[in-house]
């Protein structure tokens, strides 16, 4: 299941590093992603939409039944335990290329 789900793209990264914290709804997902990213990353619905199929199909995410008096054309979804197993999978992986980049001096400079 892992290494079939890797590597994440960063949108699925980020969708399941969000759901990681708490169920949420789609547009929750694209604020805390752009918050996450401090604004670098904008996921648009089109692209959200289709990642969260394509999680679900995966295993990675569920749908999550939404609280009392919550909007019901929301919907909610949260991670599941291979989802966070893939998650800290990817962590391991990009955790090892920063590594690989240290080793070999490499810096950014604008």
């Amino acid at each position: 299941m892992v290494k079939e789900s890797l590597p994440l793209t960063e949108a699925f990264y980020y969708i399941l590093v969000a759901l990681h914290t708490a169920p949420s709804h789609g547009y929750g997902i694209m604020q805390d992603v752009e918050k996450m990213s401090s604004g670098r990353v904008k996921i648009g619905a089109g692209t959200l939409y289709t990642a969260l199929n394509t999680l679900l199909n995966k295993g990675l995410i569920d749908p999550f039944p939404a609280p009392d008096g919550f909007d019901p054309r929301r919907k909610m979804y949260a991670i599941t335990e291979d989802g966070k197993t893939v998650v800290a999978a990817e962590m391991i992986r990009l955790e090892e290329l920063l590594k690989a980049g240290q080793l070999a001096q490499i810096s950014y400079k604008e």
